[in-house]
């Protein structure tokens, strides 16, 4: 089972769970293990970096300098 379906059946398993006991023992878990990660590297944008990267985005669609989502799919299948 590919690493995608098991993010999916874990997500439909918590939408039907109906203890609450087990389900904040799972998100103190999760919480906790994400607060311990090194988060360092990751920094918000500035605004003048994001309108940069938006106008080159959209400077990319105009000349074709894209994929579709069916590319993209299609590219990721070979992972």
């Amino acid at each position: 089972m590919d690493l995608q379906t098991r993010k999916l059946n874990l997500i439909a398993y918590l939408a039907q769970l109906q203890d609450e006991s087990f389900f904040e023992k799972i998100e103190n878990y999760i919480l906790t293990k994400f607060e311990k990660e090194d988060h360092s590297e990751f920094a918000p944008f500035s605004l003048e970096t994001m309108v940069k990267r938006i106008e080159k985005s959209e400077e990319d669609f105009k000349n074709g300098k894209f994929k579709t989502q069916e590319e993209l799919e299609n590219q990721s299948a070979d992972w």
